[in-house]
């Protein structure tokens, strides 16, 4: 890899001198990017392999991936001063997101009829939903990056059962994966402007796992007792909101032809 280096800085410095080099740039580029990927992914299955004897380098890693390094330009306050620090940014956001966001404090018990279906944890199936996380996906507060999931689902598919199995069991999950960590996003305008940036909610990326697996499983026994109303869309393989659209104009043209309407 560090011949690679070497080879793009020499292109590189040579790439006014015609497109002969700038075609050759972009391949040694390309080439550059296969081999850090295919260093990162070995770099990381040597630690898995060698569980407890390169922690020092995994936790390095874990560390140097995790977080937003995104910088946020100064921001205004109701004064108009211009807020450079992190923490009196920070406070900002806090304040003007708490302002335009409302929730109901007082939530009725919902009582729900025992279906008489024994949830049963798969490993396949949590297998399966890891293979589908994003290298590039964000990382939630619990600071576990989703490139480190995918790369490990072998060795912590079994904890993780676990894990759900104890939540499951407790009616309950732990309290720091029910934190969210908010990231404001530039949607356009004066970026000093606190209202000109849109919030998400990064979440924890391994609960987030598990809730796709619970949500198959409920989908599975409505499908099986007949509790899911045939119209419904939008949750359901199948029954997508596009094709509820369809479904509703197709409707009104045989109502139009048959002169109901």
């Amino acid at each position: 890899m560090k011949g690679l280096k070497v080879k793009v800085r020499r292109v590189y410095s040579k790439r006014k001198l015609g497109q002969r080099y700038e075609l050759e740039l972009k391949r040694l580029y390309k080439e550059l990017l296969a081999a850090k990927k295919t260093a990162q992914e070995e770099f990381l299955r040597s630690v898995l392999r060698n569980e407890g004897n390169c922690c020092s380098q995994f936790y390095k890693y874990v560390k140097k991936r995790k977080g937003n390094g995104e910088i946020i330009p100064a921001i205004k306050d109701q004064n108009g001063t211009n807020i450079t620090d992190t923490t009196g940014k920070t406070n900002i956001f806090n304040s003007y997101y708490a302002s335009v966001s409302c929730y109901d404090r007082n939530i009725r018990e919902i009582k729900l009829a025992n279906s008489g279906e024994t949830f049963i944890i798969s490993t396949k199936v949590i297998r399966k939903r890891k293979s589908k996380i994003g290298k590039s996906k964000s990382v939630g507060p619990d600071g576990v990056p989703g490139e480190i999931l995918k790369l490990s689902a072998r060795v912590m598919t079994p904890s993780l059962g676990r894990l759900l199995e104890i939540s499951l069991s407790n009616a309950t999950i732990p309290s720091d994966r029910k934190k969210n960590t908010f990231v404001p996003i530039y949607k356009g305008g004066d970026r000093s402007a606190v209202s000109k940036n849109r919030q998400i909610s990064l979440t924890s990326v391994v609960y987030k796992q598990m809730e796709h697996i619970i949500t198959g499983y409920w989908r599975q026994v409505c499908d099986k007792n007949n509790w899911s109303y045939e119209g419904e869309h939008g949750f359901r393989p199948g029954y997508s909101c596009e094709i509820q659209v369809v479904t509703v104009c197709q409707d009104k043209a045989d109502s139009l032809d048959k002169g109901s309407v």
